[in-house]
């Protein structure tokens, strides 16, 4: 299926909007996308306005823009943030990710995360994940154990994750999906905000 993408320009930011379902890949599952119950989630969960955000921890970009979404959906108070996984840059990329999904069992995926955005520059090892991981007071020996037991059902999450990014078409890091629109840059507070305002003035129409 072909996909339909509509350019548009809002405060100097370059949008792609998804054009109804039809713009979607012919396998894409929107509900998947949004209602995976092991996928981590942070914000209002009855927020109006979803925003889902493909990430690699070795993404200096993600590492730019990340702090910046969180910054709004803390400050808006009704936005809901899906956090999708989606390590393609190195192994390393695919350990961190999975410290801060075994960090979600227990409920440490928000302090997992932070710490592994907060490692500057790209490139960073395993080694350095883990120690970041460390260092933001998460019990290493239960993390060890979650890796251990729950193997599977995180390698699956990431899984989907990567099969609901190539069914997207997407082809890289970062990715946010704002509504019906796609933003494939590192953008910062303020240009979080006109997306998700532009999303609530078209729900008014």
């Amino acid at each position: 299926m072909m996909r339909r993408r509509l350019f548009i320009r809002l405060g100097g930011l370059g949008l792609a909007l998804l054009a109804g379902a039809s713009a979607l890949h012919a396998q894409v599952d929107v509900k998947a996308i949004l209602d995976d119950p092991d996928a981590p989630m942070a914000g209002d969960p009855k927020g109006d306005v979803t925003i889902v955000a493909f990430l690699d921890y070795n993404c200096p970009f993600c590492k730019k823009a990340s702090p910046e979404l969180e910054k709004l959906a803390r400050g808006d108070g009704h936005i809901r943030l899906i956090y999708k996984d989606w390590p393609i840059l190195s192994q390393a990329s695919v350990h961190g990710a999975k410290l801060a999904l075994a960090a979600r069992y227990q409920g440490k995926y928000g302090a997992a995360h932070a710490a592994l955005m907060g490692l500057t520059g790209k490139g960073r090892t395993e080694d350095d994940m883990t120690a970041a991981v460390a260092a933001a007071g998460i019990d290493m020996a239960r993390l060890q154990a979650d890796l251990d037991a729950h193997d599977a059902e995180i390698s699956a999450l990431l899984q989907r994750n990567r099969a609901q990014a190539e069914a997207l078409g997407l082809e890289g890091t970062p990715v946010f999906l704002i509504g019906p629109y796609k933003i494939a840059q590192a953008l910062d507070r303020d240009g979080f905000a006109k997306v998700v305002a532009r999303v609530r003035a078209g729900a008014r129409r």
